[in-house]
């Protein structure tokens, strides 16, 4: 069995290197956003053009980014989205949103600190993870069948 399985979520941390070394041995093909920060605000403006005001900038950077996300969302089998600790990630619960419409398997991870806020979340997933580790597990266990 063959997974296409994209990584959404926080960019601050490694959590999606350890999700691929944790899962090289496997059939799983790994898809995510853009994880250059500067890369990602700034793609908009960078090959469209400048703009005066900040919105304008962020609008068109985003309405980019969508591109490839919704692209690799629709062709995922498997999504898995990281809310980490540092900042409020509008964008990944987007993502978690989107990826429920569209009736994909979702991982949600995330802290014990974070459980009442993404109780909505939570509750769209097939699990609910609070380490890459276990997501790891929940692929071997997804392809192999086997326990760790």
């Amino acid at each position: 069995m063959q997974l296409n399985v994209y990584l959404a979520g926080e960019i601050h941390s490694d959590w999606r290197d350890v999700i691929r070394e944790g899962a090289a041995d496997l059939p799983v093909t790994f898809t995510g956003p853009v994880t250059d920060h500067a890369a990602s605000d700034d793609c908009g403006v960078a090959i469209l053009g400048l703009e005066d005001q900040k919105f304008w900038h962020d609008h068109k950077g985003a309405k980019l980014n969508a591109i490839r996300t919704r692209k690799a969302l629709q062709d995922a089998d498997i999504v898995v989205v990281r809310f980490g600790d540092k900042y409020r990630q509008w964008n990944a619960a987007f993502d978690a949103g989107y990826a429920a419409a569209l009736g994909k398997a979702l991982i949600i991870l995330h802290g014990a600190d974070h459980q009442h806020a993404l109780k909505e979340i939570d509750a769209a997933a097939l699990a609910v993870a609070d380490s890459p580790q276990q997501v790891v597990h929940i692929l071997r266990y997804t392809v192999l069948g086997t326990l760790p």
